[in-house]
């Protein structure tokens, strides 16, 4: 008697293992094969990869002050996910030096000129920025912050108060925290809880990463910007922006450290766990090789800028010693030109170089993050687009940071150069240039309706009378 399960076309399968195939096939297309090879196991939907970006109503500006341009945009988030920029300006910086604002006649001068420009473009006015943080000499450190719950469900307030207490440890006279990024949770004997609300325990412990700045420079900042008729609506970390830029999901998760090479300072971001785990800043940037190309041929500023731009390397060939320069000295009534070889404008770049991306590896090793400091490095900024820093880099950031890994395991830390990513309107001709990946990390921090990486913000009104400080304070404790 025949089987009724079975027919002439099936070759031997029955219709339950036809139809498991059909499934399988119409899953997600990714599959892992199984160790006889005769089957495979569907991966799982992820359903954070389905959900859509949401982006705040309206639309955001921001602006990024370096110590080479100023950057304005103006954007907003769209229905379907994508950020797109309607307005953009920028201008050679004035008054900043290292991140900080020098002359602020100059600084305020430029900002007007960089937004107008924005402003025009986008055919709208702006009158709130948020701003990129490099002034104040920014500091990153993390604590490890206990509350007791008393066994009840975990609140949103609950998380605040956990916060405010590690910004109280965290307070240090003459500077003010900026961000303030729970990295995770721990729910009594449970680690590693990304949102504790609803979880009943009885004590709630939470690691905080802090980044503070100096008032003062912070004072100074703020009072270019009203000087230019702006309000700061919010100040962000500048290599927190580059890494929303140019990392993907997944970096940020297995561990990535972001190296936003600017014009004034070399700025670090460790990414990790899905959150930043460590910040630093180093003060070399692209600027001091552009002097030392300046004395070392006895030239302009000028023209040692557009000979690091068009020949300069990191990384020379032994084939360009023979390639010759024509190089204009500098303080001769009639002018006065000078041969040198594209080797020896090498000679002088490369010192600077290691000695920046030496200093970014001494900054990794005393992290003390271990294992999360030893993943891949992206470089961006206008720095990083210097004629073979990527070589370089490999060399001198490519080896693992010493957290005690046995020798022999083969790890090495891989370089890549980072650009923009996920945003549209930018200018064509420097869309993917490094130079605009803090802008648009800005951006993208900005237009978000939720701050990435859980950032806690305090925009409530200070308590100003004594009754009402002293409620607060009693709020915040019990």
């Amino acid at each position: 008697m025949s089987d009724p399960t079975r027919s002439p076309a099936s070759s031997g399968f029955s219709l339950s293992d036809r139809l498991h195939k059909k499934r399988t096939t119409a899953a997600t297309g990714s599959s892992l094969l199984m160790s006889g090879g005769e089957s495979s196991l569907p991966l799982p939907p992820s359903e954070k990869n389905k959900r859509p970006h949401t982006w705040r109503n309206g639309y955001t500006a921001v602006l990024d002050i370096g110590s080479t341009k100023i950057t304005c945009l103006i954007g907003k988030g769209e229905p379907n996910g994508n950020l797109r920029v309607v307005g953009y300006g920028w201008r050679r910086s004035a008054g900043v030096r290292n991140g900080a604002i020098t002359e602020l006649q100059e600084a305020e001068a430029a900002i007007r000129a960089t937004v107008g420009q924005a402003e025009t473009m986008a055919e709208r006015p702006i009158d709130k920025v948020v701003v990129n943080l490099s002034c104040g000499h920014p500091a990153s450190r993390l604590f490890n912050v206990r509350w007791p719950i008393g066994g009840r469900v975990v609140t949103e307030a609950d998380i605040r108060r956990v916060v405010t207490e590690g910004r109280i440890q965290a307070t240090v006279q003459g500077r003010e925290v900026i961000h303030t990024l729970p990295i995770d949770f721990t729910v009594d004997d449970t680690e590693g809880v990304s949102d504790p609300r609803g979880h009943l325990c009885e004590t709630l412990k939470a690691r905080l990463h802090i980044i503070d700045a100096a008032t003062t420079a912070l004072m100074n900042l703020e009072t270019v910007l009203s000087r230019a008729e702006l309000k700061m609506e919010a100040l962000v970390s500048s290599p927190l922006a580059s890494g929303l830029s140019v990392l993907d999901a997944d970096e940020r998760d297995l561990g990535t450290t972001v190296v936003d090479m600017g014009g004034g300072t070399t700025s670090l971001a460790v990414f990790g766990e899905g959150q930043i785990l460590h910040t630093a800043q180093i003060g070399v940037g692209g600027l001091h090789v552009t002097r030392d190309i300046a004395r070392g041929l006895s030239t302009s500023l000028e023209n040692a800028e557009r000979l690091k731009t068009f020949y300069g390397s990191a990384d020379l060939a032994s084939d360009v010693e023979d390639e010759i320069l024509t190089v204009e000295l500098l303080g001769n009534d009639v002018p006065h030109f000078e041969q040198v070889s594209r080797a020896q404008l090498g000679h002088i770049i490369r010192p600077r170089v290691e000695e920046t991306l030496e200093l970014v590896r001494e900054k990794l090793d005393g992290a003390g993050l271990g294992t999360a400091a030893s993943g891949r490095i992206v470089l961006t900024g206008g720095a990083s687009l210097l004629d073979g820093i990527r070589p370089m880099a490999e060399r001198i950031l490519g080896m693992p940071v010493s957290s005690g890994r046995p020798s022999g395991a083969g790890f090495t830390r891989s370089v890549r150069l980072g650009r923009p990513k996920h945003i549209i309107g930018l200018p064509e001709n420097t869309a993917a240039a490094a130079g605009f990946a803090t802008a648009a990390g800005l951006l993208c921090w900005a237009a978000s309706a939720e701050r990435p990486f859980g950032d806690v913000e305090f925009r409530e009104a200070a308590p100003t009378g004594f009754l009402q400080k002293l409620v607060a304070f009693i709020r915040e404790r019990v």
